[in-house]
């Protein structure tokens, strides 16, 4: 059973609450033209030891204490190599209270990065809500969310097969200004098709004649990934 969610503001800053057994997240961000903090595919040897630390004192009584004073020795860049990889080998809980710690740093509300990948990682495990609690942070601050993160929390309902979500928030993402990219549009024809779903099919596919330069190709393609699939009708 996923956690229930509480939502405490604090001066408009996110925070996030861990009960006993699972994570309670509360975030959003502020709007910046600041680029996101630079990252590296090769992570430090500070960052390397933080993230074994951190599994070594996984479901132990010493893991807040770890956070306390593994989290705080890192560089900035460190720290979100640290979580990065985290989420990398998928130790969801770990990357949650990194993640927290983050959220009460100066430099995270810059970080809109941040926020769609861990909207990514819990629609990856399924943990719908705390992923809404992410993105609907966003909106609480008047931010809206850029394409990506519609893309994610799409994704995230369509891997729990909550379609009725998934496509409300594909509407508020047009509707909102955000053109739908090849990502969003073909895990929607994807889960859309393996659903049965043959209205939202063919409409999202009409949307890909309006929103992509090259949709018959693009359709082509979906269709030759994904051969047992009907062959695309773009009239």
């Amino acid at each position: 059973m996923e956690a229930s969610l509480s939502l405490p503001f604090r001066s408009a800053r996110p925070r996030l609450h861990q009960a006993p057994t699972t994570s309670f997240v509360t975030c959003g961000l502020r709007n910046s033209t600041r680029r996101p903090l630079w990252r590296s595919d090769v992570l430090s040897t500070e960052a390397i030891q933080a993230v074994q630390s951190l599994k070594l004192a996984k479901s132990t009584p010493r893991l807040n204490h770890v956070l306390g004073t593994t989290l705080a020795r890192l560089l900035k860049s460190d720290l979100l190599n640290a979580f990065a990889e985290l989420k990398r080998q998928n130790e969801v809980d770990l990357a949650l209270k990194v993640f927290e710690y983050m959220c009460e740093e100066e430099w995270y509300d810059t970080e809109l990065t941040l926020r769609c990948d861990m909207i990514q990682l819990l629609g990856k495990n399924k943990m719908v809500a705390l992923a809404e609690v992410v993105f609907s942070g966003l909106l609480k601050e008047g931010i809206e969310p850029d394409t990506r993160a519609y893309a994610e929390m799409i994704g995230a309902y369509l891997r729990a097969d909550m379609i009725e979500e998934a496509m409300q928030t594909y509407e508020k993402m047009k509707a909102a200004g955000r053109t739908p990219n090849e990502f969003t549009l073909m895990i929607l024809i994807r889960n859309l098709e393996k659903a049965g779903e043959k209205d939202l099919v063919q409409l999202v596919k009409r949307d890909c004649v309006e929103y992509l330069d090259s949709p018959k190709k693009f359709l082509e393609e979906v269709d030759r990934k994904h051969p047992k699939r009907r062959s695309v009708d773009l009239v």
